[in-house]
């Protein structure tokens, strides 16, 4: 009988690492702080598949529908039982009140980048009244031009309706600017992140040497974008260790990738 328990025990033990990862993983990942989950929804376990590797910034797509903020990448994949709260909002705020007020434990402030892929001025509205009301204790927010900062800072992409977060006297969000973006005076706060489309500025698709003439053109954009306070990312990267290699040494604060497992074993290694 006891070798019986012994297996259900093992079995139980099994069912909870499977399960509630974050339970369990928390130690075992280090704060990977380079690390971007691009479309971090396609994963198996939203969020808590980077989670388990370290990742310390994610990115959801945003559609809102009928008053619901819900995730997916176009309307055809829309589902309402995939909405940003249970996703996003509640697990992180779970995994901030269990960690001591951080999403890693000893962490840096956590990224939600969210893509809003249309009405960019009401989804934005929706979502910063949802924040306001029900987790201003969890995410980083600006009132009358102070930043105040928490667990987790959100960043609007996408469909970006400036004037209106901007012009928000109490707002949940920052705004992800583009590589035009780099010579304007907007306060860090309000634009803390420069994203932009890799291929549209750089030939090299991490095959070969990477050509001078590219490589000082991206150490220029990552030091105009530090010298403003601003983080700096690329998207359309691809999932290989040159181009990981590049990004990391050029000091660009978000790499983007599909490949969590991949990017984790890099950058681990590297450190």
């Amino acid at each position: 009988m006891s070798q019986v328990l012994r297996c259900l025990n093992v079995v139980c033990v099994l069912a909870i690492v499977q399960y509630f990862p974050t339970a369990v993983a928390e130690e075992a990942a280090a704060p990977l702080l380079r690390a971007h989950a691009h479309n971090d929804y396609l994963h198996t376990r939203p969020l808590l598949d980077a989670l388990e590797q370290g990742f310390c910034s994610v990115e959801a797509d945003v559609f809102l529908v009928n008053g619901k903020l819900l995730v997916a990448h176009s309307f055809l994949e829309l589902s309402p039982d995939r909405t940003l709260e249970d996703l996003y909002l509640k697990p992180l705020r779970e995994r901030v009140k269990a960690n001591g007020g951080r999403v890693h434990k000893n962490g840096p402030v956590f990224t939600l980048l969210i893509d809003i892929k249309a009405d960019g001025a009401n989804t934005y509205t929706a979502l910063n009244t949802l924040l306001q009301q029900q987790y201003a204790d969890v995410f980083s927010y600006v009132e009358n031009g102070t930043f105040h900062e928490q667990a987790v800072n959100i960043v609007i992409s996408g469909d970006r309706a400036f004037d209106v977060i901007s012009g928000s006297s109490k707002r949940f969000a920052g705004i992800d600017g583009r590589l035009s973006d780099l010579d304007t005076h907007h306060s860090s706060h309000l634009m803390p992140l420069i994203s932009d489309n890799w291929r549209n500025h750089f030939k090299w698709r991490g095959v070969g040497e990477f050509p001078e003439p590219e490589r000082a053109k991206l150490t220029d954009c990552v030091a105009k974008a530090h010298a403003a306070g601003r983080r700096i990312r690329f998207w359309a990267t691809p999932d290989v260790p040159a181009m990981w290699e590049a990004l990391d040494n050029a000091q660009v604060d978000m790499i983007n990738t599909d490949d969590l497992p991949g990017l984790a074993k890099y950058l681990r290694a590297v450190e």
